[in-house]
This record gives structure tokens, sequence and C-alpha cells, in this order.
């Protein structure tokens, strides 16, 4: 309850700077506003008039009228003709301040921290060049508000890129852009669940973190499809009841292994004969080493199959560029869903991408970083043979992460632990597994960020560690 003056104005105490930069108005307004805020002037609490106030400050009248009438105009005081200035009693306290969050750890000298690609190696010049293209050839009408589904020339270029490289069955029609693979997918789940999917499969091992909170959002339950050497076990998809799949055929997170031929037409066939959905992850196929390329799973059943690529590992995460390959009878609701949530991606960076896939600097950058990683690759290969033999290695035909298989008797905690303690940062398979379970002791090892040079130190480091 606020206090009641009776008799003369009530005094206040405010202190003014006469030789501070800040003008006494301001002063005045600012100690009024956190004096409010704070709870030392409460709401309906009296204050002095204008006259007075002035009197006691040493100012002129016409400053401390400004003042209260720029306070009355945000809602902190009122007045009424031919009565006293109030605390306005619809003010509140301030918010107790967020407290400061503590700075992230430092990183491992070492670090091989999985799907993360290197970002040191973006072709800054050739996306400055890009983005000067598309901003001096872009139509007025492209500042506007676009598409939601994305500008027609990114998806114009983008499925010519795709039924060239990935043998995908794209056209623009079908497509949507999206900004990265996780709205892509929660996109995707919303559009299925609306078509009466309730239960989606994830594999296992495989994306637990980015599948639940999608999954969350679609309002969609998650169940765990195990994958072997040869992929996603198919046979265990009827038997979980799922009605769609979330995959990544092409180099499987985080094992490595390719999906075989003959699963990806048995995937076709649970699809096309049950009505089931296929969510084809493409994150890190430009990346390979051993043999030619493989085609998409949506070039078997597009009918069946949504496919989300992104720029995120080709590029930078930053970029925030990703697209959908629809299914004709899917493509307006996730287009409606797009609207819904962002009214559509940045259009300048789309039409910055188009210009970059069309030039040729796009492959260009990519041939490059296929050097780059093989060379990471084979050293990380070499270091293991050399200072760790009895640690075998897979999942290396693609991408830049690679899967270490520990020897027995060796924990995967106590080995990522003893890999701290000499700076070097190892991460386990276990997070990745829908029962977090930690065997087989696994580790899976990115370089994607690491030289050649770094990646012999380290592996070099805990050689003993890893000797057992």
């Amino acid at each position: 309850m606020a206090v009641e003056w009776t008799g003369s104005s009530p005094e206040l105490l405010i202190p003014l700077d006469r030789e501070s930069a800040e003008p006494l108005g301001s002063q005045l307004e600012s100690w009024f506003r956190d004096a409010v805020r704070g709870g030392r002037l409460r709401p309906g609490e009296r204050l002095p008039s204008t006259r007075e106030l002035a009197r006691s400050l040493g100012v002129s009248r016409g400053l401390v009228v400004q003042c209260f009438d720029q306070l009355h105009a945000e809602g902190y005081l009122v007045a009424r003709a031919g009565s006293v200035t109030r605390v306005a009693t619809t003010t509140r306290p301030a918010a107790p301040p967020v407290p400061a969050q503590a700075p992230p750890p430092p990183r491992p000298a070492v670090d091989f921290v999985p799907a993360v690609p290197e970002l040191t190696s973006f072709p800054r010049q050739d996306w400055i060049w890009a983005l000067g293209e598309a901003i001096r050839n872009a139509p007025s009408a492209a500042l506007g508000y676009t598409e939601p589904a994305g500008m027609l020339r990114l998806r114009e270029v983008l499925a010519g890129y795709l039924n060239r490289v990935r043998g995908a069955v794209a056209d623009p029609g079908r497509m949507v852009t999206c900004t990265g693979f996780a709205q892509g997918l929660v996109l995707t789940l919303q559009a299925l669940a609306g078509r009466g999917v309730t239960r989606v499969g994830f594999e296992d091992p495989g994306y637990e973190e980015t599948g639940v909170l999608a999954a969350a959002a679609a309002g969609v339950e998650v169940v765990p499809v195990p994958v072997d050497e040869h992929g996603v076990v198919v046979r265990a998809v009827a038997a979980t009841g799922a009605q769609a799949l979330v995959l990544t055929p092409a180099h499987q997170w985080p094992t490595g292994v390719l999906l075989s031929p003959a699963r990806r037409h048995a995937l076709a066939s649970w699809a096309e004969d049950t009505g089931g959905w296929i969510v084809e992850d493409d994150y890190d196929a430009e990346f390979r080493y051993d043999h030619a390329p493989i085609g998409a799973v949506q070039g078997l059943a597009p009918e069946r199959v949504i496919l989300i690529g992104t720029v995120s590992k080709s590029l930078a995460p930053a970029l925030r560029i990703g697209w959908l390959v629809c299914p004709v009878d899917l493509v307006e609701a996730i287009g409606e869903l797009k609207t819904m949530a962002d009214r559509g991606s940045p259009a300048l960076d789309q039409l910055g991408l188009a210009r970059l896939i069309e030039s040729g600097r796009f492959d260009r950058h990519l041939r490059l970083m296929r050097k780059i990683y093989l060379a990471r690759r084979n050293a990380l290969v070499e270091a293991l043979d050399e200072y760790a033999p009895g640690v075998q290695v897979s999942g290396l035909a693609a991408g830049f992460h690679a899967v270490a298989h520990l020897p027995p008797g060796l924990s995967e905690t106590a080995v990522i632990a003893a890999a701290a303690a000499r700076d070097v940062g190892f991460y386990g398979m276990s997070v990745q597994r829908s029962t977090g379970a930690e065997e087989p002791a696994q580790l899976v090892l990115g370089f994607g960020t690491l030289g050649e040079r770094a990646i012999r130190t380290g592996i070099a480091s805990v050689s003993t560690i890893l000797a057992g």
C-alpha cells in the first residue's frame, strides 16, 4: 500500500549531477523510472507538485513539467486536472536481472568434434561476389514479401543440381526452401502429422536430440529403428508400427554405413505398399572418396520420399539455407506451414546461393573440400595405425567423421575422460543410442575442423589411453 502523505508536498531525495554531460531533464526522468521500477516509489504514491519539486531541486519549473509530461506519456505517472500527480497503479517493479551466463568451457587443444565442417575454408570472396551479383540483379519485387516456398531462381538451380548430382526427381514446383535441416524436419513432421501420422521411426543410433525436439514440435511419437552394417533394418520398421521413417542413407549418422541397394529398394517398396513416408536427410552426400556418389532414395519413390538438403556441411551452418523436395501432394501443406513459421527464408541469400551454384564456384569449392577431407581422413587412419593399432575404424567412405571401435576392456566414458585430461576432445557413440548403452564401446571422431598435423598430434598424445 502506498503511503498517503498529508499536509505539504512530500519530499524526494533526487541527486542531480550538474557536472555530468547528461542533461538535467534526462537525469530526472531516469531517476523516476528507476524509482518506480525498483519499488522506491510505489503504485498510487503521491508526488510533489511541479512547483515544489523545481524549488527543491533548484531547476526551472518548465523542466519538471516537461519531465512529468514525458513520464505520464510512458505510463509511469498519472494526473488529473485539479489533482496531485501520482505513480500509476498499473506500473510493476522491474523483473529481476537475468544472471550472467557462464562462458562455455574452452575447447580442447585437439578437438575431434563430429558434424562440424571446415569453416576456415569457407569461400568468403566467392560468397561476397555471389551476394553482390544477387543484389545488383535482383528485381525490386525480390526485396518485398516473396513466395514462402522460396525464390524461384534458387529452386530452379537446385532442381537442376539435385537431378544432375543426386539422381533426384526434382522440379521447382515440388520444392520448398527452409532455414536448415532442423526447420525442414519440423515442417515435414508437422505436414505428416496433418496426414494422420502419429509414430515416426528414427535410426538408432542416430540424432536423438534433433529428432526428439522435432517430433515434439509436430506432436508425433519417436520410435527407434536399429541400424546394422547395411544400414537401417527395414524389417524392423514394420515391427515398430512407424508410419514414417527418418534416415541418412548416403552416410548414416553416426555409424557412417551406406544403405545397401537391396535395402533401398526394400524401403521404397515398404513406403509404396503401406502408404508410409520416408524422410531422407542428405546431409553430407557431396563428400565421397572410395567410390562414386550414390543417388538419393528419393529418386526411387519420389511420391513417398521427402528429401531434405542444406549447405550446412558443404558451405557453413551459419548460412541457414536448406531445401525440401516434396511429394506433389505434400508440397502445398509444407509451403503453408513455412508461411506460418516465418513467411519465407531471406531472399537475397537464396539468390546468392543460386548464383554461386550456377557460376560453377560451388562445385569448385566442393572439389577443394573433398581433397582436404580425404587428406585428413587418411591422416586419421595412418595415425591410428601407428599409435593405436588395436583400434579399428569404420565409416570412412564419406563425410568428415569416422567411428573408432575401442579394444575389449576399454570403457567409452573412461577413454573420453582420460583424453580430456590430455586436452584432446573425444565423443562417444553412447549419446547417439536411444538406450545410452556404452557397449560396444565406440568413439565418433570428427576431422572436419582439424588439420593433418593436429590429427596426428592428438592421436599420438592419447596412444597409451587407446592401447588400454
